[in-house]
């Protein structure tokens, strides 16, 4: 009976063992760099500015390296509509809250073929 028990509880641990290593939730993306490849690569940026009440810049750079020489930069601007303001709180170092309002910012999302 002990052999069991034993055998069991071996049984129940490697179970849980294995649940847990296969519900991690942390993404292994090989992709993710923090330098870039300067033999040959185009490194690119995207940002939007706020212009005024109505108007945003959406402004879209790309670094063309070719054996650790930057080639070219290009630079691309386009306006778009502002997307508004919105009420938020904000809270500064003394750790005082207030109501203050905030433009709406563009959320961006890049496709790589």
């Amino acid at each position: 009976m002990n052999t069991y028990k034993f055998f069991a509880r071996v049984f129940l641990v490697s179970v849980c063992f294995l649940v847990i290593v296969a519900c991690d939730d942390t993404e292994k993306n090989e992709d993710v760099t923090n330098t870039v490849n300067k033999s040959g690569a185009v490194e690119s940026a995207v940002k939007v500015e706020h212009i005024d009440s109505l108007h945003d810049i959406l402004i879209t750079t790309h670094a063309v390296w070719a054996n650790n020489i930057l080639v070219k930069n290009i630079e691309y601007r386009d306006t778009l509509p502002t997307l508004g303001s919105h009420i938020t709180t904000a809270e500064n170092q003394e750790g005082e809250s207030k109501q203050v309002v905030v433009k709406k910012d563009y959320e961006i999302f890049i496709t790589v073929k």
